[in-house]
């Protein structure tokens, strides 16, 4: 018999997953990823104290359907620029890992290759690498001229529409229970200014709710659009063309998309479109057809800090991300300061 609309529909779906997500042993999972590489606090430690107390209490709210996500404490970091974070209560951030866990796998094969934020083997290096291959295939190795679009989304996190995601999310999840819960999760937070929306920064699952988000971008790019040389990493992305007037014509159609679709404004400041022998500054780096070299004040924050006196680990941090580009310089006196 052939099988219904609905029937071919849902299988493609998430469906009878709640109970693996609030299970004891996927809290219990969740509770070890969460400790890892988290330095003791009070909270962790106060929570540990009577760990399978607290994890039986949460399973129990989330079997009854009484779980209500708690409060965010506020606090600012410069990473490099300012950024406003929003950290849960411990419950709630091992609820957030919990949902992860199950959720993450089958998001992660929705997405596209070169969406690179927040994903298993991806990451800004691999972005930038993608980048030069991009250019060397538009430029037939340098024989053409090859055009870059890059953009960059005006307060990405501030931006998300709650509605909008959890629509998204209704086609893929059939499990009612799992709906309501990430509702919870995705409701708990907005700004200070618009209610419905925005994402908190310091959430783990939003970092997989803003790609879920983001792949009706991608996917728009990639199936309606037909974009061949296409890079996301977050709210930064580029599009490689061998026609100044090809990027102008798809810009004011994602311009579009992302107003109309999604309700999120381009950043007027930071899109252009130019060559990419003229250096394209993206994920940090000023890249060149040939060589990368640090974004001016990367570099100065760099040389503050290594002024200021750093420990090995960072040191050790930087001199890996140095390898990636031309920073020669850099890197001796580095390794100078280390031999001191």
């Amino acid at each position: 018999m052939e099988a219904s609309p609905r029937e071919r529909e849902s299988r493609g779906r998430l469906n009878h997953i709640y109970h693996d997500i609030i299970s004891v042993k996927n809290l219990l999972a969740a509770w070890r990823e969460f400790l890892r590489n988290k330095k003791k606090r009070k909270d962790i430690d106060e929570f540990s104290i009577h760990l399978m107390d607290n994890i039986l209490s949460l399973n129990r709210s989330l079997a009854e359907k009484t779980y209500k996500h708690g409060p965010y404490r506020a606090f600012k970091i410069n990473d490099p620029k300012p950024r406003d974070i929003h950290k849960a209560s411990v419950q709630d951030r091992l609820l957030h890992h919990a949902l992860y866990r199950i959720l993450y796998r089958y998001f992660d094969q929705k997405f596209i290759v070169d969406s690179y934020s927040c994903r298993l083997n991806k990451g800004t290096h691999r972005a930038i690498n993608r980048l030069r291959e991009y250019y060397r295939k538009v430029s037939l190795n340098h024989a053409r001229t090859a055009w870059v679009l890059k953009c960059d989304i005006k307060k990405f996190f501030a931006n998300i529409d709650h509605q909008i995601l959890k629509n998204i999310l209704e086609k893929y999840i059939g499990d009612a229970d799992v709906l309501w819960l990430l509702g919870e999760v995705i409701e708990s937070f907005c700004t200070k200014t618009r209610s419905g929306v925005g994402l908190p920064l310091g959430n783990l699952t939003s970092q997989l709710m803003v790609n879920v988000y983001m792949n009706e971008f991608d996917q728009f790019i990639k199936r309606e659009l037909k974009v061949k040389y296409y890079i996301r990493y977050a709210d930064d992305f580029v599009i490689l063309h061998d026609s100044r007037h090809y990027l102008e014509t798809v810009l004011l159609k994602i311009s579009e998309f992302l107003k109309t679709r999604l309700r999120l404004p381009l950043h007027p400041d930071k899109v252009f479109i130019k060559t990419v022998a003229s250096g394209v500054d993206f994920l940090g780096w000023v890249n060149f057809p040939n060589y990368r070299i640090l974004r001016t004040s990367t570099k100065r924050r760099m040389i503050k800090r290594l002024d200021a006196g750093l420990s090995e680990a960072s040191k050790n941090s930087y001199l890996g991300l140095l390898k990636h580009g031309n920073t020669f310089r850099l890197k001796s006196e580095i390794l100078k300061s280390t031999s001191h």
